[in-house]
């Protein structure tokens, strides 16, 4: 049985790079760095996302991207950062509370730790499916319809689209 009470001290973190090798992929740790570490599950959460997200100095723990289907809000526990929404780019600092409706190019977002210290950053979100996520700065996008093993995930780029009877007989 879960219980709804989870300290933030308490929560088991594991490195984003490691991740991405779990799940058959290789972060680029050159611009990417952090941790991360799930509350939702671990609390009993069913219709929202939480997790603790600890950004190494001079980083981003993912790359800049939006939402057509989920919301995602940030609270700012500890340093100081840029955050980039769209277009611009704002300062970000300890206490900072940060929407991010869902959207297209104009909701992408990104943390970014500016600071000398880890950004702690507590993050929530709706969690709805399916989900389309697109990233800007690559030109992919991602279609997700959960997080099960056998839940459909693709990512792609648009450019690499097919007509939509390509390969129908």
């Amino acid at each position: 049985m879960t219980t709804p009470v989870l300290n933030l001290a308490d929560v088991e973190l594991i490195d984003l790079a490691e991740r991405a090798r779990q799940r058959g992929s290789e972060m680029p740790t050159a611009r990417f760095g952090g941790r991360i570490g799930p509350i939702g599950p671990k609390v009993g959460a069913h219709k929202l996302g939480y997790n603790l997200t600890v950004i190494d100095p001079g980083k981003a723990a993912f790359p800049k991207h939006s939402h057509r289907v989920n919301e995602e809000m940030f609270f700012i526990l500890e340093g100081r950062g840029e955050l980039r929404l769209g277009d611009a780019a704002y300062p970000v600092r300890s206490g900072d509370v940060i929407a991010c409706p869902a959207g297209g190019a104009e909701t992408a977002h990104q943390l970014f730790n500016t600071g000398e210290v880890e950004l702690k950053v507590l993050a929530v979100s709706t969690m709805a499916y399916p989900e389309v996520c697109e990233y800007p700065d690559s030109g992919k996008y991602m279609v997700r319809t959960g997080f099960a093993p056998d839940d459909f995930h693709a990512i792609g780029r648009s450019a690499d689209s097919l007509d939509y009877w390509d390969g129908e007989v």
